[in-house]
């Protein structure tokens, strides 16, 4: 028993070296363990996404291509002459989901979304569409697409013809509801004013980068041969009238 006790004593003394320490090279399992499970929470999970065949991603609408990404709700306004008010009324109308794109859309859908475009001035109140009383039939309408463009142009056309005022400020690249032109708006070659600085009295040199006065062209001589031109002289004046005398 006393033998027993000894040895543990010696033991617990000089420590526990069964296990074998790493070597300077190689890293401590501890630490192996750690990188592992590090390396296996930064890998983020990749998720499948399904591609859905019939998807377009280019919808002709209006004579217009309306990119298949979008929502509906915004991409009703690529069409010229549909804004965000319009294209609210139209989605709700035709029932279709305002968030949904626009290249899931099936063939009868796109083709409800552009009658209701073309014939929305059939629907919508007077106030809302964007020509009142057309010049040539008095008629309220809601222009779309490139006739859009084709009325302002004649519209434009016909204020220059008439010689209005609006037609005239148009003519000239001016602005025509009354802006003020002082400071703004400048349109033309004369953008600043540049001012000659004169020599300064009592013959001080001009400072750096002033623009110097224009000089006094010389006389050109006669060629060599060639005869001198007289010059002009001014003329005598004729001698003042002497009063008659009495008689």
């Amino acid at each position: 028993m006393a033998e027993e006790g000894a040895a543990k004593k010696d033991k617990t003394e000089k420590g526990d070296h069964s296990k074998e320490e790493p070597k300077k090279g190689e890293p401590k399992e501890g630490k192996q363990k750690k990188e592992k499970g590090e390396g296996k929470k930064s890998e983020p999970k990749k998720v499948e996404s399904k591609v859905d065949e019939n998807f377009r991603y280019i919808v002709r609408l209006v004579n217009t291509d309306v990119d298949g990404n979008k929502p509906i709700i915004i991409g009703l306004q690529s069409v010229k002459g549909v804004g965000s008010r319009v294209a609210d009324v139209i989605a709700r109308r035709a029932g279709v989901n305002r968030i949904a794109k626009v290249g899931t859309l099936e063939d009868a859908q796109i083709e409800e979304l552009e009658k209701l475009i073309t014939t929305y001035a059939d629907y919508a109140p007077a106030w809302a569409v964007n020509r009142q009383m057309d010049f040539e039939t008095g008629d309220d309408m809601h222009i779309v697409g490139v006739n859009l463009d084709i009325s302002l142009k004649d519209d434009l056309n016909r204020m220059k013809m008439i010689r209005s005022y609006k037609g005239v400020r148009h003519e000239g690249g001016q602005k025509v509801r009354g802006q003020r032109t002082r400071s703004n708006g400048r349109t033309g070659l004369t953008l600043g004013v540049m001012r000659q600085r004169q020599a300064q009295p009592g013959g001080a040199a001009a400072p750096e980068g002033a623009a110097k006065p224009e000089e006094k062209t010389t006389k050109e001589k006669p060629a060599a041969g060639a005869k001198p031109t007289a010059e002009a002289k001014p003329a005598a004046a004729a001698p003042a009238a002497k009063p008659e005398g009495k008689k």
